[in-house]
């Protein structure tokens, strides 16, 4: 099981419609550091904010706004919010 960021930058309104990313979840967090793993896969909208997120074992990757994030099922990682984070999320 690949356990791979992929990201996809500046994605346009028409694939975020087809997605249907404004149905999904809302979640905020304040400038942070906390360690987390997925357990389902999940892939999200960020509307706001930015961040780095470092996988176990792994190199740090940066988002910021109109990214479209999915994270793997399993990926165990830290979160390093350096602008507070707006996002849209849905787990598959």
């Amino acid at each position: 099981m690949s356990k791979e960021i992929y990201v996809e930058h500046s994605v346009s309104p028409a694939k975020l419609d087809v997605v249907g990313v404004y149905d999904w979840l809302t979640w905020k967090k304040e400038i942070s550091t906390f360690d987390w793993e997925y357990n389902q896969q999940e892939t999200c909208y960020i509307v706001k904010g930015a961040f780095t997120v470092t996988p176990e074992g792994g190199e740090p990757q940066s988002f910021k706004r109109g990214d479209l994030i999915t994270f793997p099922e399993g990926l165990k990682c830290t979160w390093n919010i350096t602008k507070a984070v707006e996002k849209y999320y849905d787990y598959q």
